[in-house]
């Protein structure tokens, strides 16, 4: 049996693998808002559907409700650009998202967010040094 032969589940429940891919989405940005940094609980696109925007990735960002009902089907980089919590960091990442460089994208972000992931670093090294001190007391 062929690989091209095999009925796979995704293509007999496309919920499934929309399900999958919004998931995924998430999981790139780490559950966080691409425009402000909160936590994503939806799927903004970028170019909206109302104006022939496509639900595919290079068009399709995580975003908080927030967001996604503040921007509702405006231009995403106009829309970005007045808002109080814009960074310039995060606008390049959207515009390297859209170009389809989602590697790029992530970077951009990380480097967006100098001041939490610092706190998740050394919340996980107190952790680390936790551990440690256990393991001297046994």
């Amino acid at each position: 049996m062929h690989n091209r032969d095999a009925v796979f589940l995704e293509d007999l429940c496309p919920k499934l693998r929309d399900r999958r891919w919004r998931k995924s989405l998430h999981e790139f940005t780490s559950k966080s808002c691409i425009y402000c940094g909160k936590n994503s609980e939806s799927i903004d696109h970028i170019l909206p559907r109302s104006k022939g925007g496509l639900s595919i990735t290079e068009n399709c960002v995580p975003a908080c409700l927030s967001c996604n009902g503040s921007k509702s089907d405006n231009d995403a980089f106009e829309w970005y650009r007045k808002q109080r919590f814009y960074d310039p960091r995060r606008s390049m990442a959207i515009r390297a998202w859209t170009e389809g460089d989602i590697r790029l994208a992530l970077r951009l972000l990380k480097w967006a967010e100098p001041k939490q992931n610092a706190i998740l670093e050394k919340a996980k090294s107190r952790h680390n040094n936790e551990e440690d001190y256990s393991l001297q007391i046994a």
